[in-house]
């Protein structure tokens, strides 16, 4: 990235509090999240950290079995960092993560960031007749 930010995949660098603050209080997609479902949401991902200095400041997390596919998920920048292009720059290393070359399909949620996403090439779909879901929990 720069002198200023850099991203990581060591997970032992990630602050659980900060990950789970800023879901669990300004996440539209999982307000109120457990913290314990964070904490093992983090083991059972491929993450990315988005650090100033040691601070951790932006996160997102790959579902994948490294081979066919992945979800992405939970990727944010903290407000007070928004607007220098960190989102954009940790979706491209995302994008370019060597494990996550050649898989077949990558899917993605959002509500409000398609612009970003379509950067990459992901495009909207609407449920083709071959796409099925269970949305069974709605609430924490």
């Amino acid at each position: 990235m720069n002198q200023e930010y850099t991203i990581s995949t060591d997970k032992t660098k990630l602050n659980l509090e900060v990950i789970h603050r800023f879901l669990s209080e300004e996440a539209y997609w999982c307000l109120n999240i457990p913290l314990d479902i964070v904490q093992r949401s983090i083991e059972n991902s491929l993450c990315f950290g988005v650090y100033q200095g040691s601070e951790q400041v932006g996160f997102a997390r790959m579902i994948t079995d490294c081979a066919t596919f992945g979800y992405l998920a939970d990727v944010f920048i903290l407000p007070e960092h928004r607007g220098q292009g960190l989102s954009k720059k940790l979706v491209a290393f995302i994008m370019g993560y060597p494990q996550l070359q050649g898989l077949r399909r990558m899917m993605l949620v959002t509500r409000d960031a398609h612009g970003l996403y379509e950067q990459f090439g992901f495009q909207t779909i609407d449920m083709p007749e071959n796409t099925m879901s269970i949305k069974a929990f709605t609430a924490y």
